[in-house]
């Protein structure tokens, strides 16, 4: 009898554990798989496998005949990070049209002039300098340049970026007028043993502070080399500290400044000073602008040259503007609000996404507030590939292994059968696009991957033989 009892209460407490870990941890049975028999076998092998266990959406969608062919929980709302790009940049090719650029122009009342920004994401020094140049050839003396950047709202950074982003050139911030990403390249090579390291930097203007304390070492680094910046306290000084060894090659940094307005206004002040056009004020203080008349203008290339180095180099700086830059279509100044408006009308009305389960809080998935899912981006990926955009989308997109692209150092061999965007965060790698298989045609993918610690490799690999599967299946 006591025997018994104790069978009976051993038993009970085994089946209570068993339910308990059953409801904390839900079996992946219970997550939706359809599709192809033969593909979900293989797919579910490499994830089960890999033996990772994380936050996995994943839809594969065969264009010719409109079948799903591999759906693994799907619906799951996951940060999508930089595939959050495809729905900014689909949005606008809808709105801004591929042949549509943007202008810098240069306006003049007697010896007065204003730099006035219109959103260029590309804008260059070279171009600044070519401006300058010509109007150097008019005048000789400046009294205020005023720097104009009211086509777009004074917002620098979007909605759910985190604050201790720092100087890194993924979170520069934003602006009506722009130059060289707004960044500064740094270029670090090593001094002679006991000196301090070699840096060059551009663009060269008085808008930074610099101050190197490196040193140049000779065997082991035991203090990595870095250039920060002051941004806690919004400034533009320069900090490089750390070794590096005598024997490392030339590598180059690229570090965000603070107002990005007033960096451009600065270089393009003294460029004009450069070529003898001296300039007495700086301000921004403008009065009357109406009153002022266009002098000469720089004209960018087209949206398809700015929407390629988005998608290729996963550019967030041309991402805002993009958003900005179709909140300005309807009221002035662009704003982050209005634009977002917009894409998430073009993604309910035209593309048939129920928006109200989606969140897009910036047009680059650097915010953490970003949730989407799978099936939303195959939802896209097909409709623009149904679409007049077809073509344009597809060239924004870079192959397996290309250079200068996110894709650089993956899926090489297989070239062009991949077109896809990258999308990382820290514990977030995705990725999204087209492939073009032998067994299943031609097919729109996305897997989304949310929630892991350690390095991202693991999850990297898992995504590429997913890829290799379907093209090779």
């Amino acid at each position: 009898m006591i025997k018994h009892f104790q069978y009976s209460t051993i038993c009970i407490v085994i089946t209570i554990f068993i339910m308990i870990h059953i409801s904390c941890s839900p079996p992946k049975s219970l997550y939706k798989m359809e599709g192809s028999p033969s593909l979900i076998n293989r797919i579910n092998k490499i994830i089960e496998e890999s033996e990772i266990d994380l936050n996995m959406s994943i839809q594969v969608l065969s264009l010719d005949d409109d079948k799903i062919i591999y759906d693994y929980n799907s619906q799951k709302l996951l940060m999508p990070a930089s595939t959050n790009k495809l729905y900014t940049s689909a949005a606008a090719l809808h709105y801004l049209g591929e042949s549509h650029y943007f202008e810098t122009n240069v306006l003049s009342k007697k010896n007065n002039l204003i730099l006035k920004g219109g959103g260029d994401p590309d804008l260059e020094v070279k171009q600044l300098d070519s401006l300058a140049l010509e109007i150097s050839k008019k005048y000789k003396t400046i009294d205020t340049l005023f720097i104009d950047d009211s086509y777009l709202d004074s917002l620098d950074y979007g909605e759910g970026w985190m604050w201790d982003e720092g100087p890194w050139w993924y979170a520069a911030p934003i602006g009506a007028l722009s130059v060289n990403d707004n960044c500064i390249d740094f270029y670090v090579g090593p001094g002679k043993k006991g000196d301090r390291a070699s840096i060059e930097y551009f663009p060269k203007t008085s808008y930074i502070g610099f101050d190197n304390e490196s040193i140049t070492v000779q065997d082991t680094v035991m203090s990595k080399l870095k250039i920060d910046r002051d941004w806690v306290s919004n400034k533009n000084n320069f900090y490089v500290s750390g070794e590096i060894i005598d024997t490392a090659k030339v590598d180059t940094f690229y570090r965000n400044i603070y107002n990005p307005s007033y960096f451009t206004g600065t270089i393009f002040k003294e460029l004009l000073n450069k070529h003898g056009a001296k300039v007495n004020h700086l301000s921004f203080n403008l009065n009357q602008p109406n009153t002022y008349k266009t002098l000469t203008k720089h004209k960018s290339r087209t949206l398809l040259f700015s929407a390629k180095n988005l998608m290729n180099e996963s550019d967030n700086l041309t991402a805002e503007l993009f958003v900005k830059s179709i909140g300005a279509m309807d009221t002035l100044p662009g704003t982050w609000d209005v634009g977002l408006d917009s894409i998430k009308s073009f993604l309910a009305k035209e593309v048939l996404i129920d928006t109200s389960n989606i969140r897009i809080a910036d047009g680059s998935g650097v915010s953490r507030y970003n949730l989407t899912s799978s099936a939303q981006l195959i939802s896209l990926l097909k409709w623009m590939y149904n679409s007049k955009y077809k073509e344009n989308f597809i060239s924004f997109l870079p192959g397996g292994g290309w250079e200068d692209s996110t894709l650089k150092k993956r899926l090489i061999n297989e070239g062009d059968l991949i077109r896809a965007k990258t999308g990382g965060l820290s514990g977030v790698r995705n990725l999204a696009g087209y492939i073009n298989s032998k067994r299943y045609g031609n097919v729109a993918f996305s897997i989304l991957m949310n929630g892991y610690i350690n390095s991202s490799s693991k999850y990297v690999e898992v995504q590429d033989q997913i890829i290799k599967t379907i093209i090779y299946d």
